[in-house]
């Protein structure tokens, strides 16, 4: 009997191991269970936000056992792809409504949300304008459809995330507006201000500071415009631009967060990228990149006890 009973003890032995070795063959072959830092997730992005998020994706590719593929569309296309479950990592500028929020309730998904920089909204001129500086409220008055020493703004896409910033600073819906026009890309608007005196372009900062090849030889043609502060600072005539300095004091009034949005529902991938872009390495590179990070990494002084010479 004790016989029989040990090798059933065996039999049960030589099965698991059996069962493990075709586990480990099947994670070879690819099909590896993802953890925080290892195997593969699809992250959609905020297209105004695409050249941080690559330089995020390259350095933590580099460190662990991931692959991160970036689908990078308009706001308004990233929020549908959620919503209709092609996406379960996201990057935007804003959270989700109430209502948007209401379909992960309903699949009792609670999202992880990670806030780790701050990008601008900028509004740029034609480089041999005399005006390079804008009141907010002129913005505001334009986009409202009332009177507005300012004849136009040009956004790269009637679906993007500056759209939307606009429209709910001026407290408008989305629609067609005089003297409001889109067009197919922030490339397109560059060039449409580099070539058009007298235009102002509406552009995510990210895209200017990091600007990508096709788009690098409209910068000398282009001036970024200094923004008086009416939203925080009404009797203030002082204005600003958009910089790290002017962004962490509150200053420059068209400020806005970027967020990592986490609906996988489990501790996967997505986790650990957003560990990763909200720690030390990560907070790094968007200091490096030109953006605001929210917490500032800190710096090592080494203090020497003599001056070297090397005259």
């Amino acid at each position: 009997m004790k016989s029989s009973f040990i090798k059933i003890l065996v039999f049960i032995g030589i099965i698991s191991v059996v069962v493990y070795a075709c586990k480990q063959k099947s994670g070879d072959a690819g099909q590896a269970t993802e953890t925080v830092i290892e195997g593969t997730a699809t992250v959609y992005v905020d297209e105004t936000v695409q050249p941080i998020i690559e330089d995020q994706v390259s350095v933590f590719e580099s460190q662990y056992k991931a692959k991160i593929n970036l689908v990078n569309k308009s706001e308004s296309e990233v929020v549908n792809a959620l919503l209709a479950d092609k996406a379960r990592i996201a990057i935007l500028s804003r959270k989700l409504t109430t209502e948007e929020e209401n379909h992960f309730k309903q699949k009792k998904i609670t999202p992880k949300i990670t806030h780790f920089a701050s990008d601008a909204i900028v509004l740029v001129t034609n480089s041999t304008s005399q005006d390079t500086l804008v009141d907010l409220q002129e913005v505001i008055n334009l986009l409202q459809e009332k009177e507005s020493k300012i004849k136009g703004l040009v956004f790269e896409n009637p679906n993007s995330s500056t759209v939307s910033y606009m429209n709910n600073l001026a407290g408008v819906k989305k629609g067609q507006k005089k003297n409001i026009y889109s067009l197919n890309s922030h490339k397109e608007v560059l060039e449409y201000v580099a070539k058009n005196p007298g235009t102002i372009g509406v552009i995510g900062l990210n895209l200017l500071v990091q600007p990508f090849e096709d788009t690098a030889q409209y910068m000398d043609n282009i001036t970024v415009m200094s923004v008086r502060n009416v939203k925080s600072q009404p009797n203030n005539t002082l204005y600003y631009k958009p910089n790290q300095f002017n962004l962490g004091e509150g200053l420059y009034p068209l400020k806005r967060p970027i967020y990592m949005l986490n609906y996988q529902g489990t501790a996967g991938l997505g986790m650990g990228f957003a560990s990763f872009v909200a720690g030390e390495i990560g907070q790094r590179i968007i200091l490096k990149s030109g953006l605001l990070p929210v917490r500032i990494p800190s710096m090592e002084l080494n203090v020497r006890k003599e001056i070297i010479n090397n005259k």
